[in-house]
């Protein structure tokens, strides 16, 4: 399935997504008149009432709408807990970026968190909040929805805690990442991360998870990879977080950029005003955005 939340007017609403015929079958439509109010409500529920995952949606009718009448927003507009994101999870990247790596040894998962009010929608313009930084970089990264509380999980159990799949943009603030000697500050600026253009469910896309993953900036292709390069598969992501760490229906992972990122070229090409960044994941779809002062 693809479910998507959107707005129609001062109105916000999820539902079920034909991205083929381009229609959405809003959820008391799909689910009926007590369907759960949001789609992160959904994913809750779900993980006690596999019987919310069955409905068969009616055929298209009028009670569908056109995704071009509508505004798609990110599915998750609010989350309750930070993204958790992956840094240096494709070699090719960690190459670009730093200029030795002969004594690299990469044993565990680079973890930190986005803020909440970092999301954003898949088509929305994002701020380059000029008046703080003078560098706001583009990642490209395939994001796990997480289903059901888990916590000690183990990495062959994994997969029964992924709700589903969307995209993001981990934009990046990289003087404020190199300033603050952390990542949390330069990755946590409001609207730093577009989401969408919805989740597909996870058993849309087998395991494993290998798709292609891309990025334009103005059209002018900048990263092309496939997740089967992740150092850290998305098992052992979720497996290894979860170490002492509950985690919960609706978290968020962002499991990491390949290579071809601003700060990558020499010299580096960081995002200016007017800037269009395109970010396309194989069977989910793609997630574009303005940047503006």
């Amino acid at each position: 399935m693809y479910l998507a939340t959107f707005k129609i007017g001062d109105k916000e609403d999820w539902g079920l997504v034909r991205p083929e015929v381009g229609l959405i079958c809003p959820a008391k439509v799909w689910v009926g008149q007590n369907a759960p109010a949001t789609l992160l409500d959904f994913i809750r529920l779900s993980a006690d009432d596999k019987k919310l995952l069955s409905y068969e949606p009616p055929l298209p009718n009028e009670q569908w709408l056109a995704i071009d009448e509508v505004e798609l927003i990110a599915p998750i507009p609010r989350p309750v807990r930070n993204i958790f994101c992956v840094g240096k999870n494709y070699m090719d990247h960690i190459e670009e970026m730093n200029k030795d790596i002969s004594g690299l040894n990469i044993q565990y998962p680079q973890y930190f968190t986005k803020a909440t009010h970092t999301v954003t929608g898949p088509f929305a313009d994002v701020p380059l909040h000029s008046d703080v930084t003078a560098q706001v970089d583009y990642e490209a990264e395939l994001a796990v929805i997480i289903g059901k509380e888990g916590i000690n999980i183990p990495e062959d159990k994994a997969m029964d805690y992924v709700f589903g799949y969307t995209i993001i943009n981990d934009v990046t603030a990289r003087d404020l990442q190199q300033n603050h000697s952390q990542w949390f500050k330069g990755k946590s600026l409001d609207g730093f991360c577009p989401m969408g253009p919805w989740i597909v469910t996870r058993d849309e896309i087998i395991h494993p998870v290998e798709l292609n993953i891309s990025s334009w900036v103005n059209g002018e292709l900048r990263q092309r990879s496939n997740t089967r390069h992740m150092i850290f598969s998305i098992p052992k992501l979720i497996s290894i977080l979860s170490q002492g760490l509950t985690l919960e229906p609706g978290d968020i992972l962002a499991t990491g950029t390949p290579a071809g990122v601003g700060m990558g070229f020499d010299p580096p090409r960081v995002l200016k005003s007017g800037d269009v960044v395109r970010i396309e994941v194989e069977k989910i779809g793609y997630i574009e955005n303005r940047f503006v002062e």
